[in-house]
C-alpha cells in the first residue's frame, strides 16, 4: 500500500466512523462497544508487539502513567462519549463538531507546550469555531443540541491525549503506542461498566449481524488498522497534505448518512461544513508553513 492510499484508507475510516456509532444504537451500550473494541485492538497489535518483544516497553514504568493517561483519555471517555452522543444527533453533525478538536489543539498547545499560536492558526481557528457555533445554533435546548454539545464537550480530551503523546520517548514504535491506546483504556472502561452495572443501568447488547459488522469495524479498523496508516502516511508525505486530506472526512460522513438515509443535510450543516473545512484546511497550510 502507498502512503497516500493510506492515507485515503484513513480518511475512509475516520469518515465512516459516525456511521458506525448510529448503527450501534439499540444494539450495543456505548461503553461496551468501546470495550469490546479496544479487546479486538488488543489482539490486532498482540502478533506484532510479541515478535518484536516489545512488552517491555508497554510496561515500562517510566511510560505507563503516560499511557494510561493516552488510553483513558485519547479512547476509553472520549469515544465512549462520543457514541452516547449520536443517540441524540446524526453523523453529520458529529463528523462536523468533531472539528473543534482542532480550537483545543492551539488552546492546550498554548497552555502546556508554550506554543504560542499564530495569526493564521488564530485566523483558521476562528473559522472552525463559527461553523461549530453555526451547527449549535441551529437546535438549542433540544435532544440534538445535547448530542452536539457531548461531541464539543469531549473533543479536548482526544487533544490531551495527543499532547501526552508528545511526551513519549521518540523510539517507541508508532505500533506500540497503537497497542498502547488499546490496553491502557481498558482499566477505565472496566470502572465504567462496573459503575453502569452498580448503579442498574441496563446493557445492551443483540447479537446481529449488524452488531458484530459494527464491532468488528470498530476494532479491526478504527482501532487497528487507521493507526497503523496514518502513521504510515505522515511519515511518508508532506504532513500538510495528510493533514487535508485527513480533515475532510466529514464531507464523507454527511455524504453517507444522507445516502443511507440517516439525516437530511440541512443549510445550516452544510454552512458549518464549508466553514470548518476552510478552517481545517487553512490548519493545514500553517503546519505546511512550520513544516519549512
Amino acid at each position: 500500500m502507498s502512503p497516500l492510499i493510506a492515507a485515503w484508507v484513513c480518511w475512509a475510516i475516520v469518515g465512516f466512523s459516525p456511521i458506525a456509532g448510529k448503527l450501534a444504537v439499540g444494539l450495543i451500550s456505548p461503553a461496551l462497544l468501546v470495550f469490546l473494541g479496544t479487546l479486538i485492538g488488543v489482539l490486532y497489535f498482540t502478533p506484532w508487539i510479541t515478535r518484536h518483544h516489545k512488552w517491555g516497553e508497554l510496561l515500562n514504568r517510566q511510560t505507563y502513567w503516560k499511557f494510561l493517561f493516552i488510553g483513558t483519555f485519547g479512547t476509553a471517555l472520549p469515544f465512549t462519549i462520543s457514541l452516547i452522543a449520536l443517540h441524540y444527533t446524526t453523523p453529520g453533525n458529529a463528523a462536523i463538531l468533531q472539528q473543534s478538536e482542532l480550537f483545543y489543539s492551539l488552546l492546550i498547545a498554548a497552555i502546556f507546550l508554550r506554543e504560542i499560536p499564530t495569526k493564521s492558526q488564530l485566523a483558521a481557528c476562528a473559522l472552525i469555531v463559527s461553523g461549530v457555533l453555526i451547527i449549535l445554533l441551529k437546535e438549542p435546548f433540544t435532544p440534538r443540541w445535547t448530542g452536539d454539545l457531548l461531541i464539543v464537550g469531549s473533543t479536548w480530551m482526544l487533544q490531551a491525549g495527543s499532547t501526552v503523546a508528545k511526551k513519549l520517548p521518540k523510539h517507541l514504535d508508532y505500533r506500540v503506542i497503537g497497542m498502547a491506546r488499546n490496553l491502557f483504556a481498558l482499566p477505565a472502561l472496566i470502572i465504567i461498566l462496573a459503575v453502569m452495572y452498580f448503579l442498574n443501568e441496563p446493557f445492551t447488547l443483540q447479537p446481529t449481524l449488524k452488531m458484530f459488522s459494527v464491532l468488528g469495524y470498530t476494532g479491526l479498523f478504527k482501532y487497528g488498522l487507521a493507526m497503523v496508516v496514518w502513521y504510515k502516511a505522515i511519515r511518508a508525505l508532506d504532513l500538510s497534505k495528510v493533514t487535508a486530506i485527513y480533515l475532510s472526512y466529514p464531507v464523507l460522513s454527511l455524504l453517507l448518512s444522507a445516502v443511507l438515509g440517516m439525516e437530511t443535510p440541512t443549510v445550516h450543516q452544510l454552512a458549518g461544513l464549508l466553514v470548518t473545512c476552510a478552517g481545517a484546511y487553512w490548519v493545514s497550510l500553517t503546519v505546511k508553513k512550520e513544516g519549512h
